[in-house]
């Protein structure tokens, strides 16, 4: 991976890889165990799943392109974590095919919800796939976010069109809906962080520029923590338990 993609990869995933780290931290903590089991649905090639492998905990890949899990059974041995990385092919629709119910500590569902028709269905087949007391960690496409987008790149009608209805835009959320669609398949909300707020709409120079990443770094995760930049993010990320 080139300089330039890994700080891009970085930006993007930066204010969630910290706050799940510190989930994974105090589920080690609650549970007495130094290893967890985790499953990462449409995990892909491993963004996630390397780095909680390097901190030494069980991480199970489910993803449907077997481009991506070779991609991800080769990062996991150049990082030295193969025996702590297993590549699973399959979906949400057939996650219980290839893992077993109830048997995760902590579920990643990371862009999942955009790809499916049912997002109900597929949040309770990933709930079910958590024990008592496990952690899931939701990041979703956030619907104002992409009108904004739009509109920024100049697409206007789009964009009026998402305004006056929600439904013009499909498999985008707000937070009500997401913290509504835990709370019916027997989760618990938690915290909310807004992912990508400036990152997507300053000038990917400034993005590839070393001079000024950390700054805008800095400034993504300063605005994760406050609310009322939820509707400018192009995602949203939420904890929940079960």
């Amino acid at each position: 991976m080139s300089d330039r993609m890994r700080r891009r990869s970085s930006m993007r995933t930066a204010v969630v890889w910290q706050v799940l780290r510190d989930a994974l931290e105090r589920r080690v903590a609650a549970e007495g165990r130094s290893v967890l089991d985790v499953l990462d649905t449409g995990g892909g090639t491993g963004n996630f799943a390397v780095p909680i492998a390097r901190l030494g905990h069980r991480v199970t890949v489910v993803d449907p392109s077997p481009d991506a899990l070779a991609a991800l059974e080769r990062r996991a041995a150049e990082a030295g974590v193969t025996d702590l990385v297993a590549a699973r092919q399959g979906d949400v629709q057939s996650l219980f095919d290839v893992v077993d119910r109830g048997a995760a500590d902590a579920v990643l569902c990371h862009g999942v919800l955009e790809l499916v028709d049912e997002p109900d269905d597929a949040l309770g087949t990933v709930a079910a796939a958590l024990r008592d007391g496990g952690t899931l960690s939701l990041l979703a496409a956030n619907r104002t976010g992409a009108v904004l987008a739009r509109a920024l790149a100049g697409h206007f009608a789009e964009a009026a069109e998402a305004l006056a209805d929600p439904t013009a835009l499909p498999r985008r959320f707000t937070v009500d809906e997401l913290t509504a669609l835990l709370a019916k398949v027997g989760l618990r909300p938690g915290a909310v962080h807004a992912v990508r707020v400036f990152a997507d709409l300053v000038p990917g120079v400034l993005v590839d520029d070393p001079a000024s990443f950390d700054a805008l770094l800095d400034l993504e995760k300063a605005a994760a923590e406050l609310p009322e930049y939820r509707s400018l993010a192009t995602q949203v990320h939420l904890l929940a338990a079960k």
